[in-house]
């Protein structure tokens, strides 16, 4: 929060210089630009009815994403953040599996967000790993699809589009024939937290395999990201109503606050704010393009709100000396070593950062 609310309190010319009191915190991918004004007073309206059960406003929500997606109401699972919506589609597909006496396992790229992968190990679920591509580090769905397709039982595959922590891309010619495969065995977690922040014309949201009735689908998005809401928690899930209702048998009654439905139903019809965080972002991610470019540092093209980046020696010796700069990075993700994931904050936030990083040069550091 501190970072959030430093970021808004400064000058548009005003420099950041980080400090104890005031990391740069770019760790987490979160939107340090600061959620909507219109969702900030959505909130304080919201406070002299927060006695009430959040029923209404679920609905509310609920129709409003509904009618972003043209989708049916019935088709959204609204989520304490879209973590719960992995967390209740996995449950909601083993459980049935189980039901039918089929072995279940959840098959994911490796390195990508590993939610997927804790809730299932939790339920006892077999984890196969797949790792990205050699070079480019692309998720390599011809190897998952044969894990898939080799396995006797009931395959639950997690995407995450773009993925993290590459911010990279899978492109919809090559993502759409496995997703478009008529397979009972196989149902699908296309994780697109990030889709908002995509500019290449190869991707193309997973959303449009729900609306062609796919039952095997499912789509996950967020507030926290584009919206900056990450504190509030609020998530949801698309997919074919039958598909919903079944996941929704898996999540929290009364999963949503008050709080959490009005910002987010004010974030939506705030337009000009999402383009704002759009365009802060895009030049975020300028700066810090430019620099890795000058410095002659190797990075993946970033389709999100973080990059990954070459590192010279050790993952935690680079993150430590950060850290005494009283910046923060992202953790190391193997098996792809050799790199660091920075998130995108503010433009003063990241020229604060590649100061960082060009005294780090001049250190041999990097």
């Amino acid at each position: 929060m501190g970072s959030v609310l430093r970021a808004k309190a400064l000058a548009a010319d005003e420099e950041f210089i980080p400090s104890e009191k005031a990391p740069l915190l770019l760790n987490f991918n979160e939107n340090s630009l600061g959620m909507s004004d219109l969702a900030k007073e959505a909130v304080i309206r919201c406070l002299d009815g927060a006695f009430r059960y959040p029923d209404a406003l679920r609905s509310e929500l609920a129709e409003a994403i509904a009618a972003k997606f043209d989708l049916n109401e019935r088709q959204v699972v609204l989520g304490n953040g879209s973590s719960e919506i992995i967390q209740a589609t996995i449950e909601a597909f083993s459980f049935a599996a189980q039901k039918r006496v089929e072995p279940v396992q959840l098959i994911v790229p490796d390195p990508t967000f590993d939610f997927a992968e804790l809730y299932a190990s939790s339920l006892g679920i077999s984890v196969v790993k797949v790792p990205l591509t050699q070079g480019s580090l692309a998720i390599d769905l011809e190897a998952m699809k044969a894990q898939a397709d080799g396995f006797d039982g009931f395959s639950i595959v997690y995407l995450c589009n773009p993925n993290n922590p590459t911010a990279t891309i899978t492109q919809a010619s090559v993502l759409n024939p496995w997703l478009h495969q008529e397979n009972s065995r196989t149902a699908f977690i296309v994780d697109e937290a990030y889709a908002e922040f995509v500019t290449d014309p190869a991707f193309r949201s997973a959303v449009e395999n729900v609306k062609t009735g796919s039952p095997n689908v499912v789509v996950t998005r967020t507030f926290s990201k584009i919206y900056a809401m990450a504190g509030l928690r609020v998530g949801y899930g698309l997919a074919d109503a039958k598909t919903a209702a079944m996941i929704r048998n898996f999540v929290s009654i009364d999963n949503l606050n008050v709080a959490g439905a009005v910002a987010a139903l004010a974030s939506l019809k705030d337009e000009a704010f999402f383009e704002r965080s759009l365009q802060s972002t895009n030049l975020a991610r300028k700066i810090v393009t430019d620099t890795l470019d000058e410095l002659g540092i190797r990075y993946l093209p970033s389709e999100a709100n973080f990059i990954f980046h070459k590192i010279k020696g050790e993952h935690q010796l680079y993150k430590e000396r950060m850290a005494q700069a009283h910046v923060f990075v992202g953790r190391e993700f193997a098996p792809a070593v050799g790199y660091s994931r920075v998130t995108l904050g503010t433009p003063q936030e990241m020229r604060a950062f590649v100061r960082v990083l060009k005294s780090f040069r001049q250190k041999d550091w990097i």
